[in-house]
């Protein structure tokens, strides 16, 4: 804007307000309205779908304005919120009728994807997590805050560990330090919001200090991070964010937490997305967490998220969740008033976070005294219960009883949403404010008794008394009746069928009944807040009832999903044994059509004697899912869940890895076979003898005898390399594959079995033992509904390919001789011939519209033909 123009004062202090935070969108409060001017404007106006219009900005200029009512801030903000903006929230910081000049306005906060409190832009069950990443000399810190919960997490690791991390947590916002975009995206991809900080921000100093400074201690060593100096230099970045964001009141953030690595199970990114934990790859599918996820509380789903993507790797913690799971199986009526109970608790963690940050509505802390009352049975059930788990669980459990019973004692039950709505505080907390009720009250009996008076005494049978802001209270008389207005009456407004008047008494009567309110107000302000500061001492506590309800919540959906789905207890332990019978898709088994059951198999793989399945057989006929069946099982036992199988034998595993279809990089511009390539080879350069191997048709991205060559090879590594010892399904449609069985003895050969009745495949979806001979994939294109003359001519094609196979071996010609047909069942030998050249050739000639071609095209493609000859 240029600088001569004469501004309006408001406008001028909208632009000092505005240079704070330039890339915001600043929501400016005037009045009863929030308005957002210039570029903010013709933003908000296209995200929010409000009318762009301007407003004067001195000297007859104008500037661009859209606004909308301030009471629907929680309507608009999460949309501006949701599309990836930052939102600096400009309030009135004095009243308005107390102003002598201009109102004084300030920033109060500044809400970000990352930083979000609003129940309106948080998800119900999901996270909403800030991240920092610190680009270390030797290592990568990374942090992850949930404001609304408290949740303060931390890590350090190689750029793929926090890659991994980054993908587990899915952050709303990542902060890094400024000119590091290109180390950010190299490593981490561009698919985040990301928001840069200044080199100060990400020095252990400054991070060690601000950390200090609010956990108030002398040193990190209670916390276990001590010696994560990445780690706590990206922790102290996203408390330094937090100031700058003026978000001060976070006394719920009351620990720092370290991701312990050596506790779960590795996955990378690609596994959790091939396996479809959190999320289905088809727009119409579902997802393993869709299948398990019958938790009650919104702490539970969160929870459950965590623990799919962090399976356990420790025998002790997943048995004695397991436990759990099987009490509440075996004892129905325990099950049953549990989940009774859980319905009563809502989001306990984010309402005890709005709290520390003051922004609790007297709903809020009637429910927090609901979920506290909950709390007490629950605690004395889990005490009486016959599980050492669920013992812990009760003692852990604090009903906080005097702070449950000072909020029965002083809010009403149906206590509005707003506070500024009144009627918040019981009566017999306060005199005086009972007091100031009965004065109010009384005195608005009192009006009516004047309007009935008044009306007896002027003979005007309509006349009333009512109030508006600009006159107060006031007597209106319809224009029929004006004449019989006594001379006293002071009139103050004149309308199109009546008149207003007020009268001396009315006024006195105002001033008491207005000042009554104001008090009452006032008094309902200091006793409400009062009560949430007292509050604040439970914090702590309440945050661990929160923690024990998610886990208890957890144990409960999985019992409740065993019952549902017909799922059984594993046996889980230390040995290097994965035997599964009768194994099925958790998520497949749910989409089955009414009346179809589906066709369970047995895996069984160890270290000594069957540690490699290659599995063969055709498209369709069930391999990918039973590969992702048998890491789905793995991984369910690993968090603590039964399992679709009629038994399973769990040895622990270390890591899941799966290389099944393509991925996101293709779409970035990378071959299938880099992609591949790239996958496997992370695989191959990670894996140990716990780990859980799926491929599933590796190499389809290259040749035929390219891919059968690199398969062969990271078989023979898994089985030869001590490191690399692991347990792998191989799923291919190279048979050649199934000749590794005579030289290897930890390879065995299955296959998916299939039935040809009158030249047709039934899928049987049925593993045995031994190779298949074919693929079926021409069977596979007539089911797809390929034209009748293409299956024939496929088939034929394929017999001859065989024959030449069967001729030549492993080593066909880049043209093999197959007899082209022609409709006149003539042969041109010539391309009959091995020569690539002349296979260009037949290819160019087979392909002309011979009886549309003009002389001048006909020369024109011999020309061609002649250079193709000459290699010109």
């Amino acid at each position: 804007m240029a600088k001569d123009i004469v501004m309006t004062p408001m406008m001028k202090q909208f632009m000092s307000l505005k240079q704070k935070h330039p890339d915001a969108i600043m929501l400016f409060r005037c009045g009863d309205f929030y308005e957002t001017y210039s570029e903010d404007a013709v933003i908000a106006s296209q995200i929010l779908g409000i009318t762009l219009t301007k407003r004067a900005n001195g000297q007859g200029k104008s500037i661009e304005m859209a606004g909308f009512p301030h009471h629907a801030l929680d309507t608009y903000l999460p949309k501006l919120i949701r599309a990836g903006r930052r939102v600096a929230i400009c309030d009135q910081l004095e009243d308005p009728k107390l102003a002598k000049k201009l109102v004084k306005r300030g920033i109060t906060e500044l809400v970000t994807p990352g930083v979000a409190i609003s129940d309106n832009v948080l998800s119900y069950k999901e996270n909403n997590f800030l991240a920092a990443v610190h680009f270390g000399k030797g290592a990568c810190g990374v942090a992850f805050l949930d404001i609304s919960t408290g949740e303060f997490l931390t890590a350090e690791g190689t750029f793929d560990y926090v890659d991994k991390l980054l993908s587990n947590f899915g952050p709303k916002e990542v902060l890094f330090q400024r000119g590091k975009r290109d180390a950010f995206e190299t490593n981490f991809g561009n698919k985040y919001y990301t928001y840069e900080l200044d080199d100060w921000v990400f020095t252990e100093n400054s991070a060690r200090e601000k950390l200090l400074k609010h956990f108030e201690t002398k040193n990190l060593k209670g916390f276990g991070v001590e010696h994560l100096k990445n780690g706590i230099i990206a922790s102290g970045a996203v408390l330094q964010y937090l100031d700058l964001t003026q978000h001060y009141e976070i006394g719920h953030i009351t620990s720092l937490s370290r991701i312990e690595e050596d506790k779960f199970v590795r996955m990378d990114k690609f596994t959790i997305r091939s396996l479809e934990l959190l999320s289905s790859m088809t727009e119409d599918g579902i997802s393993l967490l869709d299948v398990l996820d019958k938790t009650i509380s919104p702490m539970g789903g969160r929870l459950l998220r965590r623990w799919l993507v962090f399976p356990l790797k420790d025998e002790k913690p997943i048995n004695e969740r397991l436990d759990v799971v099987e009490y509440f199986f075996r004892e129905p009526q325990f099950r049953a008033f549990i989940q009774d109970k859980l319905h009563e608790i809502g989001d306990l963690e984010r309402i005890i976070s709005k709290a520390a940050v003051g922004r609790i509505s007297p709903r809020e802390v009637v429910q927090l005294k609901i979920a506290l009352s909950a709390i007490e049975p629950i605690k004395n059930a889990c005490l009486n219960a016959n599980n050492e788990s669920l013992q812990h669980i009760g003692e852990n459990l604090n009903p906080c009883v005097s702070i449950r019973d000072k909020i029965a004692k002083e809010i009403v039950d149906d206590a509005p949403v707003m506070l500024n709505k009144g009627e918040v505080i019981k009566p017999g907390v306060c005199a005086e404010l009972d007091e100031l009720r009965t004065i109010s009250r009384s005195g608005k009996d009192y009006l009516l008794q004047v309007q009935q008076r008044e009306s007896e005494e002027t003979g005007i049978p309509s006349l009333k008394v009512a109030y508006n802001n600009v006159f107060g209270y006031y007597i209106e008389v319809r224009n029929a009746h004006k004449e019989k207005v006594p001379a006293d009456w002071i009139r103050k407004q004149t309308l199109v069928n009546a008149e207003r008047y007020i009268t001396q008494e009315l006024k006195d009567y105002e001033e008491k009944i207005l000042g009554a309110e104001e008090k009452i107000a006032s008094l309902e302000y200091k006793i409400y807040n009062d009560l949430v500061l007292s509050l604040g001492e439970f914090i702590p506590a309440v945050q661990i009832d929160a923690n024990q309800i998610a886990r208890l919540d957890c144990l409960l959906a999985f019992a409740n999903d065993a019952e549902e789905n017909h799922y059984i207890r594993p046996v889980v332990d230390t040995t290097d044994v994965l035997d599964i019978k009768q194994g099925r898709h958790p998520v497949i088994e749910k989409q089955m059509p009414v009346g179809e059951k589906y066709i369970a198999n047995d895996v069984y793989l160890d270290t000594e004697t069957q540690q490699i399945m290659i599995i063969t057989g055709p498209n369709m006929a069930g391999k990918s899912a039973l590969l992702r069946q048998t890491a789905l099982i793995t991984l369910m036992a690993q968090i603590g869940c039964f399992v679709p199988a009629e038994s399973a034998y769990i040895g622990l595993v270390d890591k899941i890895f799966t290389r099944v279809g393509a991925s996101d990089n293709i779409s970035m511009g990378e071959s299938t076979f880099m992609v591949e390539m790239s996958e496997a080879a992370s695989i191959l350069n990670n894996v140990s003898p716990k780990s859980l191997v799926l491929f599933d048709e590796l190499g389809r991205g290259t040749s035929t005898y390219d891919g059968i060559s690199i398969a062969w090879a990271i078989i023979e590594h898994i089985h030869e390399n001590p490191k690399a010892r692991a347990k792998t399904l191989f799923a291919t449609h190279y048979h050649e594959l199934n000749e590794m069985e005579k030289s290897f003895q930890r390879i065995k050969n299955y296959n998916v079995a299939v039935k040809e009745v009158d030249n047709k495949v039934i899928f049987l979806r049925k593993l045995q033992r031994g190779g298949s001979e074919h693929s079926f994939g021409i069977h596979v294109a007539k089911m797809a509904g390929m034209p009748k003359s293409i299956v024939e001519r496929a088939d034929e094609i394929l017999h001859q390919l065989e024959d030449t196979t069967t001729r030549e071996g492993l080593g066909g010609t880049s043209c093999p001789k197959v007899e082209t047909k022609r409709e006149e069942g003539v042969q041109l030998s010539f391309f009959q011939l091995d020569d690539p050249v002349l296979c260009q050739i037949r290819d160019e000639i087979l392909n002309l519209d011979v009886n549309n071609l003009t002389p001048l095209e006909a020369l024109n493609k011999l020309n061609e033909i002649k250079k193709i000859v000459s290699g010109k």
